[in-house]
C-alpha cells in the first residue's frame, strides 16, 4: 500500500541536513519531493567526503551482508560476487574518476527527484513559481529574506498558491537580534547549552565541553519540521488554507534539552557535565569492568536492590546514603566507587549476562560495526538496499517508523544531480 502522504508534492530548496532530513521523512511517507539544486555542483553535501559512492561498485559492505536479504537476492548474483571480490581485494572507493556522491548526501536524500536551477535567473524563478503553484509544501533554508530578492518568499508564493505550506529553516529564526546570522550545527550545540552538559567534568582527565557525535541540532530541527509540515497539512485539510512555518535550529535545540532546561527553570541550579552519568538518576552511566566498560541504567529502587544483591553489597540497599534515588544522586561518586570495586572483578560479558538475567537495564558500548552486527538491529531490518539501474544497490538506514496499514517507501535512491530535469523543465 502507498505511503500516507501519497499525492502530496514537496518543492525542496533546502541544502545540507536539517531541511533535507525533513523532506526525506516526507518522501519516506510517500510524498513526491522535488529537490532543487545549483547547476554543476548541487547540494554541498554531495562533496562532503570521503567516503564516496563508487559508480562501478556495488555498495554493500561485507560486514552487513546479512541485512535485507530479500533486496540482495533480487540483484544479479554474478555482479554481486564481482563487487564483493573488489571489496575484499582492496578496491579504493575514493580513487579515480569513479567517485560519485558522498555518503553524507546519501544519508538525507533518498526518495527524492533532483532538478538543477539557477534561481538568480529570471527563467529559474519562473520555474520555481510554476512548480510552487503545483505543490503542497515548500521547504527552504536560506538566510532570512534570502529568497525575497528572487520573488520566492512566502508572501510572493502564497499569492500564486494560497494553499501552500511554506517552511523556512534558519539558524536563529525570522526574528531577534541574531536572525540574520548564519547557523551551523556546531555553533548551535555550543550556544544552546548542549555542549555545557556533554562530556566529562572539568576536574576529570579529558574533561571539558564536547559536541555530540552527529549533527543533532540539524537532525532535531528536521524532525520538528516534518512534524510541523504534517500538522499544517491537517490544518489545510480542515480550513483550506496554507501557512508559514518559522523554524530555528537554536529554538529546536533549546526545546530538545528537555529535563535539563526544566531542572534549571524549576531548581535554579545550572546543570553540569556528568560524563555518561544522568543528572537525575544514579547509577545510570558507563561503568568499568575487568576488560572495559558497559552501560548500567538502574531506573528505580527495586532494580537497585537487585543490583546490590548481585554484587554482594546488600548493605548499600538499606544504607540511607543510597536507599533512595534522591540520596544516590547526592552521593553519586561514593556509590559508583563501591559498585565499580565489584564490577572490575569480572568481564563485561559476564556482568551483562548476569544483569540481563535479573532484568536490570544494561548494554554493551558498541561501535558502528558492532551495532550493525547486533541481532536486534538485524531483526528490525534497519539496513535496506535501494535499487539503481547503473550503480548497484545503495545501502540506506531504514526509517524507524513502522505503520500497520501503510508503507514506508524505499523505491527511489538518492538522485543524481539534475536526474529529473527532463521531467520538470
Amino acid at each position: 500500500m502507498p505511503g500516507p502522504l501519497k499525492g502530496i508534492r514537496v518543492l525542496d530548496l533546502s541544502r545540507i541536513l536539517a531541511g533535507p532530513w525533513a523532506t526525506q521523512m516526507l518522501a519516506d511517507f510517500g510524498a513526491e519531493v522535488i529537490k532543487v539544486e545549483k547547476p554543476k555542483t548541487g547540494d554541498d553535501t554531495r562533496l562532503w567526503g570521503p567516503p564516496f559512492l563508487d559508480k562501478n561498485q556495488e555498495n554493500q559492505p561485507s560486514q552487513i551482508d546479512r541485512f535485507d536479504q530479500d533486496s540482495r537476492d533480487n540483484q544479479d548474483s554474478e555482479r554481486y560476487r564481482e563487487s564483493r571480490h573488489n571489496r575484499e581485494s582492496g578496491h579504493n572507493r575514493e580513487s579515480g574518476h569513479n567517485r560519485e556522491d558522498a555518503a553524507y548526501f546519501l544519508a538525507a536524500n533518498r526518495g527524492k527527484k533532483s532538478i538543477t536551477l539557477d534561481i538568480a535567473s529570471e527563467e529559474g524563478q519562473k520555474v520555481v513559481k510554476r512548480l510552487a503553484a503545483e505543490s503542497d509544501v515548500f521547504v527552504e533554508n536560506f538566510k532570512v529574506n534570502g529568497l525575497s530578492k528572487y520573488g520566492l518568499d512566502y508572501d510572493s508564493l502564497s499569492k500564486v498558491n494560497p494553499k501552500l505550506i511554506y517552511c523556512s529553516i534558519t539558524g536563529f529564526g525570522q526574528t531577534g537580534p541574531d536572525a540574520e546570522k548564519a547557523g551551523y550545527d556546531l555553533a548551535i550545540q555550543a550556544m544552546s547549552g548542549l555542549m555545557s552538559i556533554t562530556g566529562e567534568a572539568d576536574n576529570v582527565p579529558g574533561g571539558g565541553p564536547q559536541k555530540v557525535g552527529v549533527a543533532v541540532a540539524d537532525l532535531m530541527t528536521g524532525l520538528y519540521a516534518a512534524n510541523a509540515i504534517q500538522a499544517a497539512l491537517l490544518y489545510r485539510e480542515q480550513h483550506g488554507e496554507g501557512q508559514y512555518i518559522d523554524l530555528a535550529l537554536l529554538d529546536c535545540m533549546v526545546a530538545g534539552l528537555a529535563n535539563q532546561t526544566m531542572n534549571y527553570l524549576v531548581g535554579g541550579n545550572v546543570p553540569v557535565r556528568h560524563g555518561t552519568g544522568h543528572p537525575n538518576i544514579v547509577p545510570y552511566q558507563a561503568v568499568n569492568a575487568a576488560d572495559g566498560q558497559f552501560v548500567l541504567a538502574v531506573g528505580n529502587d527495586s532494580q537497585f536492590q537487585k543490583l546490590c544483591q548481585l554484587l554482594g553489597i546488600e548493605t548499600c540497599a538499606v544504607d540511607l546514603r543510597f536507599k533512595s534515588n534522591e540520596a544516590r544522586v547526592k552521593n553519586r561518586e561514593e556509590l559508583i566507587s563501591i559498585i565499580e570495586k565489584q564490577l572490575v572483578q569480572a568481564s563485561c560479558e559476564h556482568w551483562l549476562a548476569q544483569l540481563d538475567s535479573l532484568k536490570i537495564p544494561c548494554a554493551p558500548i558498541n561501535n558502528i560495526s558492532e551495532m550493525f552486527s547486533h541481532e536486534q538491529v538485524a531483526a528490525r531490518k534497519l539496513v535496506k538496499y535501494l535499487p539503481t539501474s547503473d550503480r548497484g544497490p545503495i545501502p540506506t538506514v531504514a526509517n524507524p517508523v513502522n505503520f500497520s496499514k501503510t508503507s514506508v517507501e524505499y523505491n527511489r535512491p538518492p538522485p543524481k544531480l539534475g536526474e529529473h530535469n527532463d521531467e520538470f523543465l
